[in-house]
C-alpha cells in the first residue's frame, strides 16, 4: 500500500486545527504541521491531536511547505505521496481519500481539489479570490493549454515528482508555482471537485487588503515569468 504524508502550514489556527488533524483518514502515514510562527496555541492543539509539530519562523505558506518537505527529506523510509491542505478546516480532510484516488488507481502524478462545483459553500470564498483563480486559470489555459479551474490548496502530488518540481516560492505563489512546474515538466494531472465551507477565524491572506493584493502580485508574477520562457 502506498505511504502517504500530509503537510499542513498553520498560522494562529489554534480554533481549527485539531478539527483538522482528527479528521484525516487513518491510513495517513504522518501529520505534519508547520507551525508559521504563531502566537496562540497552535502547535500545542496540533501536537494533542496527534500530529508532529514543526515551527517555522520565517513567516510565508512556502516556507512553511519547504519546512515539511526538509523533514520528510530526512525520513528513513519517505512517502510515496505528498497532500497539502490548508489548517483552518475549510477543506474537508476526510476527502483525501478522493484526493489521492487517481494517483492510485489511474498513475496521476498531480491531483488538485478543485472548489468550482456546487458543493462550494456561499461565502467561503472572497470575491477576490474568486476572482483571482478564474483570471490565473484563464492565463494557464491561454499560455500553456493547461486545463486547471483552480488553484485549490488542497492536493496531492508524488513524492519523488514533487521533488522533482524543485520548489522555490516562499510565500504566497506556492500552489501556482506548482502547477506551472507541473505543466513544464509535463506531469499528468487532473483535478477532483472537492467540498469547501467557510473557514474558523479570518483569513490572513484573502481576508486583508495587503494580503490579496500581495498574492496576486505573486501568482500573475509567475504565470508571466513562466509565458516568457
Amino acid at each position: 500500500m502506498a505511504s502517504i504524508s500530509v503537510i499542513i502550514p498553520a498560522f494562529n489556527e489554534d480554533q481549527s486545527i485539531g478539527h483538522v488533524v482528527k479528521d484525516i483518514p487513518e491510513n495517513v502515514k504522518n501529520i505534519i504541521v508547520v507551525d508559521n510562527n504563531s502566537t496562540d496555541n497552535t502547535a500545542l492543539v496540533a501536537e494533542q491531536s496527534g500530529a508532529i509539530v514543526l515551527k517555522e519562523p520565517q513567516k510565508g505558506y512556502g516556507f512553511a511547505c519547504l519546512k515539511g518537505m526538509a523533514y520528510l527529506a530526512n525520513e528513513t523510509s519517505p512517502p510515496d505521496i505528498v497532500v497539502f491542505l490548508d489548517g483552518d478546516y475549510s477543506d474537508y480532510p476526510e476527502e483525501l481519500t478522493q484526493i489521492v484516488a487517481p494517483i492510485l488507481n489511474d498513475n496521476f502524478d498531480l491531483v488538485i481539489g478543485s472548489r468550482n462545483n456546487a458543493q462550494r459553500e456561499d461565502g467561503s470564498m472572497t470575491p477576490q479570490q474568486i476572482f483571482g483563480n478564474w483570471l490565473a486559470t484563464r492565463l494557464m489555459t491561454l499560455f500553456f493549454g493547461a486545463k486547471f479551474t483552480d488553484l485549490g490548496p488542497f492536493r496531492a502530488i508524488k513524492y519523488q515528482k514533487l521533488l522533482d518540481l524543485e520548489m522555490q516560492d516562499k510565500t504566497y505563489g506556492w500552489t501556482i508555482e506548482m502547477q506551472l512546474k507541473a505543466l513544464r515538466q509535463k506531469l499528468e494531472y487532473c483535478e477532483v471537485p472537492v467540498k469547501y465551507r467557510k473557514r474558523i477565524g479570518v483569513s490572513k491572506v484573502s481576508g486583508t487588503i495587503k494580503g490579496s493584493i500581495l498574492a496576486g502580485y505573486k501568482i500573475l508574477g509567475w504565470i508571466f515569468k513562466y509565458s516568457l520562457k
